[in-house]
């Protein structure tokens, strides 16, 4: 089984535009489907259980393109999520994610990380929509690097 999944999509918008929304926490309700409300610092994420109030730390580098998230869970585990902007002309950016199996344990993760996966594939669909997508599918990188299978 596979424990990280790499999506790639082109955003139809400057480098500058995509990074600012991208980098905003308070931003992130409006394109995932986890965030119920995000700032920074803190963030409440919908699960199947409900609502639940987590830290987020969200790291990011304009000049390195990287906005990087850290999820601090109640019990103290900590979720990563990684992402790249490369712009690639005037009102053209390129926008990969990198998604990592959640911290929990195997049996509770069968299954649930490819709907994960499916889900990280909606919400870039969405972020292209924000930010002026060319109608390019998001794209899934056949990267195996890493994998577990």
């Amino acid at each position: 089984m596979r424990d990280f999944d790499v999506q790639t999509i082109e955003i139809g918008a400057p480098l500058d535009v995509a990074f600012r929304y991208i980098a905003d926490p308070v931003a992130l309700p409006e394109w995932t489907h986890a965030f119920r409300s995000a700032s920074e610092g803190r963030a409440t994420l919908a699960t199947p259980n409900g609502s639940v109030e987590v830290g987020l730390e969200v790291r990011r580098s304009r000049e390195q393109g990287t906005v990087d998230w850290v999820i601090t869970f109640p019990d103290g585990s900590v979720g990563r999520a990684f992402s790249r902007l490369v712009g690639i002309g005037a009102d053209r950016s390129i926008y990969s994610f990198v998604l990592l199996a959640p911290p929990v344990p195997l049996e509770r993760l069968e299954g649930a990380f490819a709907e994960q996966a499916k889900i990280l594939g909606e919400e870039l669909a969405t972020l292209q929509e924000r930010l002026g997508g060319r109608g390019i599918e998001p794209a899934k990188a056949e990267v195996s690097h890493g994998g577990v299978s």
